[in-house]
């Protein structure tokens, strides 16, 4: 199920530009590559970029200098994705915490079509159980985290989402369908370029 939140012409640059949110193990890396390819884009996973600008694992940037350090490279880096696919188009994964910002969350909306992510805590609990990378979630009670997570952050991804995709039972097949026909449908991508199927892996970033 898809969920519109804004008109087309919320979005006003001239090169397709899609940026994915959503929780950590939505799914947004792998779908994002696999929207990128079929669209003929190129693909920037900001959480990638973040750790060759660091030169280093966000966990250790974590460990080592702290959140609030973290996010003011994520900013930078965010806003310079923006303003290059604002350029060339493109598709771009963001970190689950990104729209923490409110001026990520302005460039966000402003610059791409953004796709909501959304899946419950208890679906990422199972997906991200046995994950041993991700910061926040190196604690005692792992699964109570995602929901404390989900909480503050929910809200902020609708805030900044032009479309909601649930994302609790579709495999990235048809995530990626339900995106590339929402884009049709707002007349921004050519019809040959929605196929009846896409084959894909299973979400888990």
């Amino acid at each position: 199920m898809i969920n519109v939140h804004d008109p087309a012409h919320a979005y006003t640059p001239t090169a397709l530009s899609v940026a994915l949110v959503g929780m950590p193990g939505s799914g947004k890396s792998t779908v994002g590559r696999q929207l990128a390819r079929q669209l003929a884009l190129p693909f920037v996973d900001t959480d990638a970029e973040l750790e060759r600008e660091l030169g280093m694992p966000i966990r250790v940037f974590f460990d080592t200098q702290g959140e609030a350090a973290f996010r003011e490279h994520e900013s930078r880096v965010l806003k310079r994705v923006c303003a290059q696919l604002v350029r060339t188009g493109g598709v771009m994964a963001t970190g689950g915490g990104a729209v923490l910002s409110g001026e990520n969350r302005d460039a966000l909306h402003r610059h791409c079509q953004v796709f909501y992510l959304r899946a419950t805590p208890e679906d990422l609990y199972r997906r991200l159980r046995h994950d041993r990378q991700r910061p926040l979630l190196q604690v005692a009670d792992p699964q109570r985290r995602l929901r404390e997570l989900y909480r503050q952050r929910d809200p902020l991804y609708r805030q900044v989402a032009h479309y909601t995709v649930e994302t609790t039972r579709p495999s990235v097949s048809g995530l990626l369908q339900m995106i590339l026909m929402q884009l049709e449908l707002a007349g921004l991508v050519d019809p040959q370029q929605v196929p009846s199927s896409v084959g894909c892996d299973p979400p888990n970033s």
